[in-house]
């Protein structure tokens, strides 16, 4: 019996990111602890589904680290401030502080490979 069809298959949806890093089982390792992603480290190229299971993906070395002026995604998180505070436990860098975006909580990190990502979530109070 056949179950529903993987949330990856969306017409129109990203659904797919190769993430580069020098060290794959380092960012592995990262974006699980920051952000609860699902990995599988036991290959060269660790895979991952995102914790909605929408995006799925693999770290690589064989692609630059994408730095502020690649293409950046964001995260949304159920708190800004303790995603950044595990970030930097992790090997991470704040690169922009949490500030106020209309209703949002907004900020930007660098993981150890170099790449930014931001992070969102709903403003408090």
């Amino acid at each position: 019996m056949a179950g529903p069809e993987p949330t990856v298959f969306r017409p129109g949806g990203v659904s797919y990111l190769r993430i580069p890093a020098a060290d794959p089982a380092l960012a592995a390792a990262f974006y699980a602890a920051v952000f609860g992603w699902r990995v599988n480290a036991d290959r060269k190229d660790p895979s991952f589904e995102d914790g909605t299971g929408h995006v799925i993906g693999h770290f690589v070395a064989d692609l630059a680290s994408a730095g502020p002026a690649g293409i950046r995604p964001y995260v949304f998180v159920d708190d800004v401030r303790a995603t950044l505070e595990r970030a930097v436990a992790e090997g991470g860098e704040v690169t922009e502080a949490p500030y106020p975006e209309g209703d949002l909580e907004v900020a930007v990190l660098r993981d150890p490979a170099g790449n930014v990502v931001g992070v969102w979530q709903r403003a408090r109070g």
